[in-house]
């Protein structure tokens, strides 16, 4: 796929107009919606994105800025996990750290919010108070989201502990939705304000595209990505009103507004220069789209890669049969078919084929990957490995134009690693996994030129599509992500044994 985006202009645009909006107050609390790092959604829908574009703008504006984390506590206490990373949200907390740091970004501080004695809670407090990370609790706000009269008091905002920041541009993000950004931006406006200080606030949210259509594939995408959310895009009516021009935005900003406004204008004790929600908003990423169709294109490969993931999702138990339903009917509405992903159709051909040929009795575990040259490649699932194992040699065997035939790891390899699995780790499933298999290869290479060959083309696997009739397993799913190939799956287990189908 061709160039959609260009993040260079989008960079230019993007800093030029928070330097512009910050001129207006002594501070400017920034509210940082979607992945400040790595946003994996926008690098697909924006061919062209890059997934760390946010840390580059970021570091543009880096004499003038520094950043707030903030997570909820309940998220930390039910280990809520970052889908595109696997990683629990408190995990998810230090990595960003060390990421900002490495780009010489300073954080400030981490905020628990909604804060209720957790003991999960706790117990993270204490590794980052350790570390010598700031840390500061915000309980939930009395009175919110209605009596405004309580909420802008010490009963409400000034009960939380003021955060001592420095900088011109405050960043306040987190590793997910509803995890009191905007609570954490307005209780300092609060402490702010009674210091006399004239501060604002303003939202960067990438999705949905205020000066896109409505229902133009990248907006939908949004939806798509947001369903379990129950996120919705509208027509923003306020901005309408005000300025007789249609802009996008989502559901509960829309709805939350009026509230939003108001509280503001208590805090201030002056008219809100905002008029709506996109008032609000500083994002520009609309006006570096550079090829419409290219995006259209990307943007509903998304919303198919979506509809399968909450396809595994449902069946894993993690979100209910009304998102699933939700998912599905975003693609249909499009007119789209979970065939419209190229590689999709062959894996499921190649499982057909296998279970006609009597290759495979019950389930039959294909996964197949589309090379950079378009070539569909598979592998599926033996007693030794497992499909994307199979499916991975078979890529870099391709890769490195070597024979079909030849084996890359010796039987006596994997013979080990099979034997110290079933006597000494007492697993059940002697089925080597693709990391166990990348190991292996990676032993091979050290006596066999042509493994060496083969390993190192696994770079180029990066940014390659992928579909398995079977839902993967976590530790595949870890090891294909660190590849950086983009795989979906049928909400199939591979295994009718309830633990090692998981």
């Amino acid at each position: 796929m061709g160039k959609g985006f260009d993040s260079e202009k989008y960079l230019e645009e993007q800093s030029k107009f928070i330097l512009e909006r910050v001129n207006d107050y002594d501070k400017l609390y920034l509210e940082f919606g979607g992945k400040l790092l790595f946003d994996m959604h926008a690098k697909r829908c924006l061919p062209g994105f890059e997934a760390d574009a946010k840390i580059k703008l970021l570091r543009k504006l880096r004499d003038k800025a520094e950043v707030i984390i903030c997570v909820y506590a309940g998220d930390i206490e039910r280990n809520k996990i970052r889908g595109d990373f696997g990683i629990t949200y408190d995990m998810d907390v230090l990595r960003m750290i060390d990421e900002l740091r490495s780009k010489e970004l300073d954080v400030n501080s981490v905020v628990i919010t909604r804060y209720n004695d957790q003991p999960a809670a706790k117990l993270f407090m204490n590794k980052l108070k350790r570390r010598d990370i700031k840390v500061y609790t915000h309980r939930a706000t009395k009175g919110y989201p209605t009596d405004v009269d309580t909420i802008v008091s010490d009963e409400g905002y000034g009960k939380n502990p003021y955060i001592e920041t420095t900088k011109q541009i405050v960043v306040v993000t987190a590793p997910g939705p509803g995890s009191g950004k905007l609570a954490t931006c307005l209780s300092q406006l609060y402490h702010e304000n009674k210091r006399g200080r004239a501060v604002g606030y303003s939202k960067f949210e990438t999705f949905p595209v205020w000066n896109m259509p409505l229902k133009h594939p990248l907006n939908i995408a949004y939806e798509s990505a947001t369903v379990d959310l129950k996120d919705v895009n509208m027509i923003d009516s306020f901005h309408f009103d005000a300025y007789g021009e249609i802009s996008v935005n989502y559901n509960r900003d829309i709805e939350t507004f009026p509230v939003l406004k108001r509280i503001i204008e208590k805090i201030t004790g002056e008219e809100s220069i905002y008029k709506s929600p996109t008032d609000m908003g500083v994002n520009r990423v609309g006006f570096g789209i550079i090829d419409d169709e290219l995006v259209r294109q990307a943007s509903c490969q998304e919303i198919i890669r979506r509809y399968y993931n909450t396809g595994c999702e449902y069946k894993k138990g993690i979100v209910d049969l009304e998102t699933f339903q939700r998912a599905k009917l975003i693609m249909e509405e499009l007119g789209l078919d979970p065939s419209d992903r190229k590689v999709v159709n062959p894996a499921k051909a190649k499982a057909e084929s296998l279970k006609a040929s009597g290759l495979c009795k019950d389930i039959c575990s294909v996964f197949a990957i589309e090379m950079q040259d378009g070539t569909i490649v598979t592998g599926r699932m033996t007693e030794i490995m497992d499909a994307p194992s199979a499916a991975i040699l078979n890529a870099v065997k391709h890769l490195a134009k070597i024979d079909d035939k030849l084996h890359l790891i010796a039987p006596m390899i994997l013979e080990p690693i099979r034997k110290l699995k079933k006597e000494s780790l007492g697993s059940m499933n002697l089925i080597l996994d693709a990391e166990e298999i990348l190991i292996a290869l990676s032993i091979s290479a050290v006596t066999n030129p042509v493994a060496q060959v083969a390993v190192d083309k696994l770079k180029l696997l990066k940014g390659c599509q992928a579909h398995c009739t079977t839902i993967l397993t976590s530790a595949n799913e870890n090891i294909i992500r660190r590849l950086q190939i983009e795989a979906t799956s049928e909400p199939v287990y591979f295994s009718s044994s309830l633990y090692e189908g998981n």
